[in-house]
């Protein structure tokens, strides 16, 4: 199976800059995809970055040009490395991962870092 872990969310001044991290272990040969989400106050759940195995990327309009994400492959890690950060950043962040079956796709979630942007 594959786990999963966050780290490097925390609080942070508007304007300042943060970098996230998952790790993944397990069966790593089986991920596709990884990417992040977050979930902010009275919102739901929404994509903010995403990257396949070939390297392309997909962003979140509200995060083009401030956002980076970028993978590792031999340290099985993903990151997001988020400048300029606004107080609507603020949110939940997961990391996520597409793992390949042969009856299909499935994904994975950690469990989260809180990312708070506040003066």
């Amino acid at each position: 199976q594959v786990q999963l872990v966050e780290s490097g969310g925390g609080l942070v001044q508007p304007g300042g800059s943060l970098r996230l991290s998952c790790a993944a272990s397990g069966s790593i040969f089986s991920i596709t995809a990884m990417g992040w989400y977050r979930q902010a106050p009275e919102k739901e759940r929404e994509l903010v970055a995403h990257i396949t195995n070939g390297g392309s990327t997909n962003y979140a309009d509200s995060v083009k040009g401030r956002f980076t994400i970028s993978r590792d492959n031999a340290k099985n890690t993903v990151y997001l490395q988020m400048n300029s950060l606004k107080a609507e950043d603020t949110a939940v962040y997961y990391c996520n991962a597409v793992i390949a079956t042969e009856i299909g796709d499935y994904d994975d979630w950690g469990q989260g870092t809180q990312v708070t942007v506040s003066s």
